[in-house]
């Protein structure tokens, strides 16, 4: 079962996205379940996770309800207020539905310091409590707070989406480098290689370009905690499907089996999540 661990359904119609503008450009349009269907045929992948692109719980339910009817997704990962006194009821509810596999709080949009205040901090005790697993929509600057997180609350089982965006544009690797890897060594931490093809160089890269990177992450994490995400629609900023998953395929360590490739592009998603398929 191949599964992309990562991409995105969103309605600019439905008023959600504040940073979805028409100076978006090739972004500001409706990007559904059917115009996926043809690209994932072609690219023999199985299934999705579809992750929240908007802030709200309007957002987790939108999500929800093209869940109940699109059978190629096999699980959401919505939105839920980590710093909301109402946390835990709204956990609960949508912990019900047998769709919602995960939630993300948007914290590269956030300030220093918000993932470690006292009610986020104790809504996600309750969620490490429960083994639940989120995703950490992170930059490289938000590397040391979740260290931090993870020293008071190092049983969180969580992902880090994009490997955290390091500055490949730049081909700046350090404090990248060895921040993740403190991350790494938490065991219920894994790392979304996705996302990485609109942190380079949009003018002029090379799939070189991205091989220090993908190389770290597969060093660190090992192939038993990764998994490939395309980040469609977004990654149409800078090139189609087909070029992520070349670009990726042709990043990784040479030598790898036919069993670590199976985890990597389904197996590790379908385990984290819990994917009930």
């Amino acid at each position: 079962m191949r599964i992309d661990a990562h991409q995105h359904y969103w309605k600019p119609g439905r008023g959600d996205y504040g940073w979805l503008t028409p100076e978006q450009g090739i972004l500001y349009a409706d990007y559904l379940p059917s115009h996926l269907h043809r690209t994932l045929q072609q690219h023999g992948m199985d299934r999705t996770v579809v992750v929240q692109a908007a802030p709200t719980m309007k957002e987790t339910e939108f999500m929800l309800s093209l869940y109940e009817e699109e059978e190629s997704i096999a699980g959401v990962v919505g939105w839920l207020d980590l710093d909301s006194e109402e946390f835990e009821q709204h956990y609960s509810t949508f912990r019900g539905h047998k769709g919602f596999v995960g939630f993300r709080p948007m914290l590269q949009d956030l300030p220093d310091g918000w993932i470690l205040q006292r009610r986020v901090m104790r809504n996600l005790r309750l969620i490490a409590d429960d083994g639940f697993p989120i995703d950490l929509q992170l930059r490289p600057r938000h590397l040391p707070d979740m260290h931090k997180v993870l020293q008071s609350i190092p049983s969180l089982r969580a992902v880090i989406d994009h490997a955290a965006k390091p500055f490949i544009a730049e081909k700046a690797i350090e404090p990248w480098k060895e921040q993740l890897s403190e991350l790494a060594r938490f065991p219920g931490i894994m790392c979304k290689l996705s996302g990485l093809v609109t942190e380079a160089d949009q003018q002029q890269w090379s799939r070189l370009d991205f091989v220090p990177y993908v190389h770290h992450v597969v060093e660190t994490f090992g192939t038993d905690r990764i998994m490939f995400g395309s980040d469609w629609p977004v990654c149409l900023t800078t090139c189609e499907y087909a070029e992520v998953l070349e670009v990726l395929l042709e990043s990784l360590p040479s030598g790898l089996s036919e069993a670590e490739y199976e985890a990597i592009f389904g197996g590790n998603a379908a385990r984290f999540y819990r994917l009930s398929m």
